[in-house]
Parts: structure tokens; sequence; C-alpha cells
């Protein structure tokens, strides 16, 4: 069969993208991914104890956009959910991002916020330049916080000091000077209802829309016949790594169920300083599902393994600025997404990037001209 689209990559931007075109523009789509299931790293599954868990790890969406928000409301009920997270330091449990209950419990202070926002000032390190996830830290709240909750967990997490990162990495995460204990802060936070995986169900629903799972597209793509390709794989795989491999960070998964109801106080609780893993996920605190047992998921990062984190380092985005080069020069080829353009995005940036390339496809005029119908 021809297609008008093939689109490799069934998570956020490849079935957002596939919806758009089969139910606004009446194009035929044949949606490929390696993986046995559609839903990307936001898949959700019953474990074999009945449990709703992530199996790529913990996704909390939010965003700041309406349009986003009401888009995805036609695939989902949703369930209101503020994301809190603590970090386990010094042998306390402290809120992260770190505000004036972290600091007053870390060190038995009773500062107010005013008085906070002066201890930062006096504590601060002076940058003239920052550039990189170190210099944002100590600048804003010195060195001790920053060897407490940010410098162990960074290196773990990305397997280089947070003085040779990008400042974007520690940039995401502000510091607050109230009591406000909320990851995010954004205006629209919940959970689907039933789950992502069936929200994406809803999303490729079409009859437009040809799934082709467990399938590897470079196998596979001399045999199929499309007018054009969307891309949402690594860039670098798609061109055979010709320029080098492009860094990313891996994750190891140990997922377990324990015979309690409750484990941890909040879903996800952050380890800085010890054990190998970065941090632990209970599900049920962010599902709300209720069950005699729970489930929980330790994150080991690693180097390899399905790609996760693209590495944000000067010397990586150069040698993307090379494959996207070559992108550009690519007729009928679109990149898109967090690993088609090597970029570290959040799920609602995702969105907004496949219903841009959407409307460039269609040549639409604004963001709402494409989100609802």
């Amino acid at each position: 069969m021809h297609y008008d689209y093939a689109i490799v990559g069934a998570g956020f931007a490849g079935s957002v993208l596939a919806e758009r075109l089969a139910t606004q523009s009446g194009k035929t789509v044949l949606l490929i991914d390696k993986r046995p299931h559609i839903g990307g790293n936001a898949y959700d599954c019953l474990n074999e104890d009945g449990i709703l868990i992530h199996q790529y790890g913990p996704h909390i969406f939010h965003t700041n956009s309406p349009d986003i928000f009401t888009y995805l409301s036609q695939f989902t009920e949703w369930r209101p959910y503020e994301h809190r997270v603590l970090a386990s330091v010094d042998g306390q449990l402290l809120p992260i991002p770190i505000n004036l209950d972290t600091v007053n419990k870390l060190y038995g202070y009773n500062f107010t916020s005013e008085e906070l926002a002066d201890y930062f000032k006096s504590v601060g390190e002076s940058v003239d330049d920052i550039r990189t996830s170190e210099d944002v830290v100590v600048s804003q709240v010195g060195r001790d916080l920053y060897e407490k909750f940010f410098r162990g967990y960074t290196r773990k997490q990305w397997g280089v000091d947070p003085s040779e990162l990008d400042k974007m990495v520690t940039s995401r995460i502000p510091t607050r000077t109230n009591q406000d204990d909320r990851y995010f802060t954004d205006e629209f936070q919940y959970m689907p209802l039933h789950g992502y995986t069936k929200m994406f169900e809803k999303i490729v629903a079409h009859p437009n829309i040809h799934q082709m799972l467990s399938t590897d597209f470079k196998q596979v793509k001399d045999q199929l016949s499309f007018d054009e390709l969307i891309y949402t794989g690594p860039v670098d795989e798609y061109f055979d790594f010709c320029y080098g491999k492009l860094p990313y960070r891996s994750l190891r998964f140990d997922h377990q169920t324990l015979d309690v109801t409750d484990y941890q106080p909040v879903s996800v609780v952050n380890y800085p300083n010890d054990h190998a893993y970065t941090r632990i996920t209970e599900y049920k605190k962010l599902t709300g599902q209720e069950h005699p047992k729970t489930s929980l998921t330790f994150e080991y990062p690693q180097d390899e393994g399905d790609p996760y984190y693209p590495v944000p380092r000067p010397e990586n985005a150069e040698l993307y600025r090379q494959y996207k080069q070559l992108a550009d020069q690519q007729p009928g080829v679109h990149f898109v997404g967090r690993l088609g353009t090597y970029r570290y995005y959040n799920m609602d940036q995702v969105v907004a990037q496949a219903l841009t390339l959407y409307k460039k496809l269609v040549g639409a005029g604004s963001l709402q001209d494409v989100i609802v119908g």
C-alpha cells in the first residue's frame, strides 16, 4: 500500500502528527515503531499485580499553554496532580526545588522569606559569566547547598560534573524563598485519568493511520511506499552516524512491587548523594490508584541503552549542527522530537513542536487553527 506519510516513532511527536495529518488533512499515515507499543517513553501499563506503572520512568504532564492542554483534552480526561519531590540529604527528606522549608529544616534555622533571600545573597558566589550548571547553582544558593543537592545527583544523572554541563540543565530547577513545594508552577498540571497509553490509543485511533510496531524502519524502508517521511528517532542514526555518535544518557529501570500499601511520603524521592540510583518513584501517588500493594521504580542512569537525554555540552551541540545541516538538505524528510532535533524537551514542548510542523506542512495560519477538530 502507498502512504502519504511514513512516521518513524509513535511517541508524542509521531502520534500527534499522525493524528493531525489523518483527521484534519485526510492523509494516509504509516506509523512505525521499534518497540511493541505506542506512546514512546510515556507508555504506561498494568504490571502483573494490576498496578499502573510507567515503563520508562515517571512522566508528569505540565504546561502553561492552553492550546496544548486543549489539544490533548480531546483524547483524555484529566486527574489534577501537583508534583512534589523530596531529596534525601543528611538523613532528612527535604523539599526540592530548594525553598524556605528546605533551608530551615536542613540547618535548623528559622528564616523568614526576606531573611532567606539575604542569606542566598550572602552565600551565593559571584560568577561573571554563567555558562555551566555549576555556575547557575553556586551563584544562586552557594557552594554547600550545591554540594548537598545538585552535584552528586547531576554527576549520577549525566555522567559528568556539573562544571562540564551547559547551564540549561540546572536552570530548569528554580530556587524559592517561600514555602511553595511544588516541583512545577505551570498553570496546567494533570495526569491523564486513565493513563498515557489510553490517551495515545485515542490519538492514533483513525482508519487512515496504520501501525507497524516491533519494526526497525531501516530494515523495511526499501519495501515501503510513501511520499514524505517524518522521523522522530535519533538524527545521527538516520545518517548512519556519519559524523560520529551524538552522546545520549540512558537509564536502567528496576521495577519492584512491595506488599505494603505505602512506601514514601511523595511520588518521587531523589537520592543525590547515596546509592547508585538517582530516584525512587511510587506510582500510586502519581496516578491516584488504590491497591493493597505498591509499585516502585529505581532509576539507574547509564551510557548504554535506549537514548533518553541528549547531553547538553558545547561539543555535542556543534556535532548536532553538522547533522542538522544534513537534515535540512533532505527533500521530503522532516525531523522532529527530542531525538530528531537533539533537544531536551518536555512533553508539552514536543507536542507544540509537532503541531508547529503540521502547521508548516499544511500551510495553516496560527497554532489555534490546527489544534481542534
